[in-house]
């Protein structure tokens, strides 16, 4: 029942829009709006006859200027705006923008990344290397300028006893015991071993670093003294006294130890530590 219920109301309520649509007649579009101050065409009607003073000779219709009484006032011109006096001080301290001056400004470049600068190719350690040896100290200043370019920074040493057998490397001797102990727990801070306190003697007080049997060896242990901040001697025994020369440098750049010996005219060559000869 319900549902035929609904059907009957669904079909009246589409018979009365049906007939609303039929009846509801043509829309009447209103005619456009005349233009204001332009004179309008009146179609007078059949029944009315036009007068006779309005009739034209060549009977062709009349045509009526229907004006309107009165026109509406024109709408107000807007003024432009005064712009008050600038003096012209002001004017001259205030230049016009230029257009390159209102132009957008252009993005700025980035810098160019610059290219690494060359490596410079490692540089070979420094040589250094003993001459001799020589009678005396004239002909080791002989040797020096012979050698000339060859050798840098060089110096002359004198060898007090050549004939030695022995070298050994001592501390001068302390003013008492307790310095010297006070001087040996200063080494082994350093990190120096192989040493001990002289108790009789000459040399009472003072600290043995080391026994050598060749120059070379002593010359090694008096380097690593000095450069721990102690200054120690050499004392050479067992030799007969003479005296003999020798030339330190470093070799220049690029020379052989062999030809700045030959340059120098010295019978013998010994490496040596760079640190001695400065």
């Amino acid at each position: 029942m319900l549902t035929r219920a609904l059907i009957v109301v669904l079909v009246i309520l589409n018979l009365g829009v049906a007939l609303w649509w039929l009846l509801r007649g043509e829309p009447v579009s209103e005619p456009p709006a005349s233009p204001v101050g332009v004179a309008q065409l009146e179609v007078l009607p059949p029944t009315q006859a036009p007068p006779a003073a309005a009739i034209p000779t060549n009977n062709a219709p009349a045509l009526q200027d229907v004006t309107p009484a009165s026109a509406p006032a024109a709408a107000p011109v807007a003024q432009p705006p005064v712009t008050p006096e600038v003096p012209p001080t002001a004017v001259a301290a205030t230049p016009a923008p230029t257009p390159a001056a209102t132009a957008v400004a252009p993005a700025t470049a980035a810098p160019a990344v610059a290219p690494p600068a060359p490596v410079p190719p490692p540089t070979a350690p420094a040589q250094c290397v003993s001459l001799g040896p020589f009678a005396d100290r004239a002909t080791a200043q002989a040797a020096q300028s012979r050698a000339g370019s060859a050798l840098r920074a060089a110096r002359l040493r004198e060898v007090a006893d050549a004939g030695a057998t022995r070298y050994r490397v001592l501390l001068p001797p302390a003013a008492s015991r307790e310095e010297a102990q006070a001087t040996v727990k200063r080494i082994v801070a350093a990190g120096v071993s192989d040493y001990y306190i002289i108790a009789q003697g000459e040399e009472t007080h003072a600290i043995a670093l080391g026994q050598y049997r060749n120059r070379e060896g002593a010359d090694r242990r008096l380097a690593a003294l000095s450069a721990a901040g102690f200054k120690a001697k050499m004392v050479a025994s067992g030799g007969d006294g003479s005296a003999q020369w020798w030339l330190d440098a470093t070799l220049a750049a690029g020379t052989e130890a062999a030809a700045a010996r030959q340059r120098s005219g010295a019978a013998q060559q010994r490496s040596l530590e760079c640190a001695r000869v400065r």
